[in-house]
């Protein structure tokens, strides 16, 4: 196998552990002010994903290091032509970080309540953004001959990226719905289960109007591979929403991961062997071969994430061991 392609798989399996350990953490944020009465359920709330959000978004930025090094002309071309939209991105992110980190150093309630609102908005920003950037890399975005995006952030939106913002979003919080039913008890887990069951039926709604839309504006179902894989995204969320209504919350959580996996590989299958596509030429569309960085560097790049991804997965694996109960308001430090 050719370290390019190797490289490319790595890239996706980066991107389903980012989307699926920081999907359900945008779900929780979002949730955050609706589920939580009180100071005591929403600091509940916030302990659930206390120990492990700043570690879910490590693989975000893993991605774009991993992207950097082994695909730079990517880089360069997202990075530059989607600049705003990254910096809302960044700023977001920026807010909610802080929002966790200050939101206990007072006990004033329009203090907590001012940055538990931050966490909503820095959850909610990140999701639909995420959605609109991955519908843009296979609709096409206008870049030239020399890898340059030459269009400007209002030609990253258009009906298409819009509906993958928003089923992204609601895919994130149907999953964090899920998280919370695992990881809180009583009261708290009949209200998580009433998000689930509610949003699901709009979740799916905006989910098949994706897929229609992708047919549409995409050549994604031009490989089977691809198609296969949304298609049985699609039956894994129906799969999820089964098992949510009828109480059974593991089995529903691991099909919600497992569709947020599926739809992950199915775009990134579509691009395959593009990582960009070019609306202005085909032809001009960035590729493992046109974009990748030179063999040397990608064989040291193989040798380190070898020797280093297993020590991260297994130190994530066991965080998660160790927090793995249900928070409970006996949990809560006074």
């Amino acid at each position: 196998m050719e370290l390019s392609v190797l490289w490319f798989i790595l890239l996706t399996v980066l991107f389903i552990g980012f989307f699926f350990l920081e999907g359900f953490d945008y779900g929780v944020g979002i949730l955050l002010p609706f589920l939580g009465k009180n100071d005591t359920e929403r600091r509940i709330i916030i302990n659930t994903i206390g120990p492990v959000w700043d570690g879910n978004e490590v693989w975000m930025i893993t991605a774009g290091g991993a992207m950097f090094a082994a695909f730079p002309h990517v880089y360069a071309t997202l990075f530059s032509g989607f600049y705003l939209a990254l910096f809302l991105m960044l700023m977001a992110l920026i807010g909610r970080g802080v929002a966790f980190e200050f939101r206990s150093k007072d006990e004033n309630p329009t203090w907590r309540n001012t940055w538990d609102w931050l966490i909503f908005i820095g959850s909610v920003i990140p999701a639909v953004l995420w959605g609109v950037a991955v519908t843009n890399l296979i609709q096409g975005v206008p870049i030239n001959a020399k890898m340059q995006y030459v269009g400007t952030f209002f030609d990253l939106l258009s009906p298409y990226t819009l509906v993958g913002g928003v089923a992204f979003l609601l895919v994130f919080i149907f999953h964090g719905a899920l998280y919370l039913t695992l990881k809180t008890e009583g009261e708290m887990v009949k209200r998580a289960r009433a998000v689930a069951v509610r949003t699901g039926i709009l979740t799916a709604i905006f989910c098949l109007t994706l897929v229609g839309l992708t047919y549409i504006n995409t050549d994604l179902f031009a490989s089977t591979g691809a198609g296969v894989a949304l298609w049985g995204a699609v039956a894994l969320f129906v799969g999820a929403y089964g098992a949510v209504y009828s109480e059974r919350y593991g089995a529903g959580f691991i099909l919600s991961s497992l569709t947020v996996a599926f739809t992950t590989i199915a775009f990134f299958w579509g691009l395959f062997p593009r990582l960009m596509v070019s609306s202005l030429n085909p032809a001009w569309s960035l590729t493992i071969a046109n974009a990748a960085s030179t063999p040397y560097t990608l064989s040291i790049m193989t040798i380190a994430a070898l020797a280093l991804v297993p020590v991260v997965l297994v130190y994530q694996g066991w965080v998660y061991w160790i927090f793995r109960k249900r928070v409970t308001a006996k949990d809560l430090e006074y």
